[in-house]
Formats: structure tokens, sequence, C-alpha cells
């Protein structure tokens, strides 16, 4: 809720005044109401019957999003030890209505083109189930690392991360991929109750120029889709320049496209052809969230899809062991299938507990970047040239004669894939996620690399030895947790 909702800018009331009509008052009545906070339950780690039974939370369901919930403001599930878990995301509800529009499957390689800090990115990894390339990118450093850290804490394995302009990506992946999703920048209108920052910052001129950069980004967008392959655009705010505008003026200049009437929730609204000048045929089949007409905040939402049959997917492949690419920024790499090396398959199997078959039933390729050892989507290009944060799920890193499991592998794995796995309490839970080392442990003696767990979800990794489990939680996300 606003404190004041006369701070909204006046060009914008005088607007949406003259927009909405009849429904003016009931739009600006609700920027005197609470907004409304969601949850977004993580597919990869657990079943929805499962997931409700384990939250210690009091949740409603989402009706436009399949692993959607609403959560009380004063429960703070962000401070919960299995938010640290990527047991699920916190995500502002009607967001989760475009990747629902999207509807990414398995198999697939997808693109979110203007992925930070993530939200979007890993509900579309929960779809693809491990299987198939994402690719998130995010051109700003400081937001792509942001973006890294939560396809990590979601235990993501077939998401590379990476931070290019959307003309540099263009030129690297040309027309290869099924899906790609534009959550463009905007004017951001339909956060300002959720963010009082989005409505200092507003202009007109501010509007225009997000207007103009969308289309920008569209126009390398589509330079990577194939054919018969769907774009989405989205946006969060109500200007008409920047969502039925700016999808008119993209539509007018790529016949090749058409907008695609999906279903939908019945509380979404449909895009308004009187709103610009020249708009675009079907541009009704777009779809409005208004905070006043559901309980979540603005949106617009459009699916676009180009012509032509769209491809089969790249047969899946399990892991082989590779290096790092020549420096041939668009060589796709295919490189022939090999075992993975017997060292390697050592230490899962002996130091770690994974089952025998575990890398050799991975869908990807081993690469190591210098000390560090990854598992890189088998779809996915070489990365030389380009700049990844991310190139697939961090396995290992290689020290002097030896090797440490990677923070990344024990966010990606469940319980029953190793048989040296310990269950701690929620105190020792908290204690792990500050950093302690722990003793006394309810588990029982262990020895070595541990996989440590709170209510079957994985928190990351210690290293048992004479009672004591030496912690080795990441130093930089240790944070401080009370022990009620």
């Amino acid at each position: 809720m606003m404190e004041d909702r006369k701070q909204l800018p006046e060009a914008f009331c005088m607007r949406m005044e003259r927009l909405l009509g009849s429904e003016w008052e009931a739009f600006l009545a609700s920027y005197d109401k609470n907004r409304y906070y969601g949850l977004r339950m993580n597919p990869l780690k657990s079943s929805r019957e499962a997931f409700r039974e384990q939250m210690p939370f009091i949740l409603e369901p989402v009706s436009w999003a399949e692993e959607g919930f609403y959560y009380r403001a004063e429960e703070q599930p962000g401070k919960d030890v299995l938010h640290e878990a990527g047991a699920y995301y916190i995500q502002e509800p009607s967001a989760m209505a475009v990747v629902e529009i999207l509807d990414p499957q398995p198999g697939e390689c997808i693109l979110d083109l203007c992925a930070a800090p993530g939200g979007k990115s890993t509900q579309i990894a929960g779809r693809m189930r491990g299987e198939g390339l994402l690719v998130a990118n995010e051109v700003i450093p400081d937001r792509a690392k942001i973006l890294s850290r939560n396809v990590e804490r979601m235990g993501i394995g077939n998401c590379v991360v990476c931070s290019e302009p959307p003309e540099r990506m263009a030129e690297l992946f040309p027309a290869f991929f099924d899906r790609i999703l534009v959550d463009a920048p905007c004017s951001g209108e339909g956060m300002f109750r959720k963010d009082e920052t989005a409505v200092e910052q507003w202009s007109e001129a501010h509007v225009s120029m997000c207007a103009d950069r969308q289309l920008m980004i569209l126009e390398e967008a589509v330079k990577m889709l194939k054919p018969g392959g769907v774009l989405v655009y989205s946006t969060c705010t109500f200007a008409p320049e920047e969502n039925e505008g700016t999808v008119s003026r993209f539509l007018h200049k790529h016949g090749e496209f058409r907008i695609e009437e999906v279903p939908h929730d019945a509380a979404f609204a449909p895009g308004q052809a009187a709103w610009v000048d020249e708009p675009a045929p079907g541009i009704m089949h777009t779809m409005r969230l208004w905070p006043h007409r559901l309980k979540g905040e603005g949106h617009y939402i459009a699916r676009l899809r180009r012509e032509g049959a769209l491809s089969a997917p790249m047969p899946q492949r399990v892991c082989h062991m590779g290096k790092a690419q020549p420096a041939k920024a668009a060589r796709r790499a295919a490189v022939a299938q090999k075992e993975p090396t017997a060292e390697l398959q050592d230490f899962f199997v002996k130091e770690m507990g994974l089952t025998p078959d575990w890398l050799s039933g991975q869908r990807g390729r081993v690469q190591k970047f210098g000390e560090q050892i990854y598992l890189v989507p088998v779809q996915m290009i070489s990365i030389q040239g380009i700049k990844v944060l991310r190139p697939g799920l961090h396995l290992a890193t290689e020290k002097k004669n030896r090797l440490e499991p990677a923070h990344a592998l024990a966010l990606a794995l469940k319980g029953a894939q190793t048989d040296k796995v310990l269950e701690l309490s929620q105190e020792e839970a908290q204690r792990y996620l500050r950093g302690e080392s722990l003793s006394g442990l309810t588990g029982g003696e262990q020895k070595g690399w541990t996989l440590l767990c709170r209510q079957g979800y994985p928190l990351g990794f210690g290293k048992a030895s004479g009672g004591q489990m030496k912690n080795h939680y990441p130093k930089g996300l240790r944070r401080s947790y009370s022990y009620s």
C-alpha cells in the first residue's frame, strides 16, 4: 500500500483516468490496499503435495500459476532455511503468469533475454525438468551475478548464465531457440504500489524511451528464434505505448509473426486496440493484468508465433569429458561422446557416495575451465568469446592432488542420489547457514563429504571427521539466524 496515492504522477493519473473510464475509481482505490505476496515452489526439488505439507506457512494457491502460492507478509519466508535450500522462490504473483503463457517444455532450447533477478528463468527451468538448454542473459553485470546466484540456489543444472547485450546474443545464437522470453525493461507503472522508486523515476519521456528500447530488443530477439518458434513479450507497465504499441510496431515490421490466442485466467483483461493508433491484428488476444481485477500487480503479456515448422529438439546426450573449445564464437560444441574420467567418476562414487551411474547419466558434457569443472548442457555452443558467469552445473574444483565438490552440486542433488547424507534439525540447519562447525549431530557418526539436508532439501556440503562436521557453506552466503 502506498503511503499516499497522491504521490502518483499527475500525467500518469490523467492518462489512466482517460483510458479506464468507469474503472478509474476502482483502479485508483487499489493503491489504498495492501499488495499481495507470493512464492513459487520449486518442482525440481519437490512435488506440489509434499511442498504444501512441509511448508510452515499458510499458503493460498495463485489461480493462474501451477506452482504459485500467496503467503502472509508477516511470515517472512525469505528468512527461512528452506529458502536457502531452493525449496521456493519469492515472486510477485502476477509475474508468474508470464512463464505460464510461454509454456516451456522439456528438451527445448529456451532464452530468457532480460533475465535478472531470475524469477522467470527459474520458473522456466522448473518446467523444463532438467532437460534441454536454458540460456539466461542479463546485460548489467551486477544484476547478472544475482541471476546466477538464484539459478544456483534453485538447483538448476541445464542453465547457462550470460551477460551480453541483445545484439551480441543475436550474433552468437542465430535462429537457435525454440522459445524466447523478452521480459522487457519498462517504465514500471505496474509496480508503483510495490516499489515507490518506480514512481520517482517515472516521466512521459521515460515511457517513450522505454518503448523505443523495447522495440530494439525485440528486433534482436527475432534473429534468435527458429521458424515456428514462440516469442513472449511482457512488461510490468500500463502504458499503451510500451504494450500494445510496441507489439503493434513490431508486428507491422514482421509479417511472419502473429499473435496467438492462448488459454488464460478469467481475471486477465484483453489488450486494447483503441489505445494505439495502428493496432496490429489480434491485439485483443494480448493480456493485461490489472491490480483492481485480481490479486497481484500490473502486467502485460503477448504471445507471438513465428510462421514455419519448428524443428525437433536436439537429441539428449549423456555426459562426456571435454576441454574448453577453441575461440570460434558461433561454433557448435559437437565433441564425440566419451566416458567421464576415472578420477572424477571415482571421486563422486567413493568420496561423495553418489550412485555409480549418476555422472554418466547426466545430460551434458563435462568441461574444465581452469581449476573449475562444469557439466555443460549438450546443446550449448562454445563459450569462448562469450561473457559467461555460469556455463552449466558447477561440479567440483580441482585443488592440489584432490577434488572439492561445488556448492551448486549440493543444491542440484537429491538425497536419494547419495548414501552420505544427513538430515539436520532446524537449529542445526540454522547453525550450518551461519557458518558454524557442527558437533553432536542427531544423525550419528559420519565420515568424509556429507550432503546436509533440512526436510529432505539439500543445504550444502560438510566434511565429517572425529565427530565434528566442518562447515563448507560458502562464506559469501552465510547469514545470521536465530534459533527460534
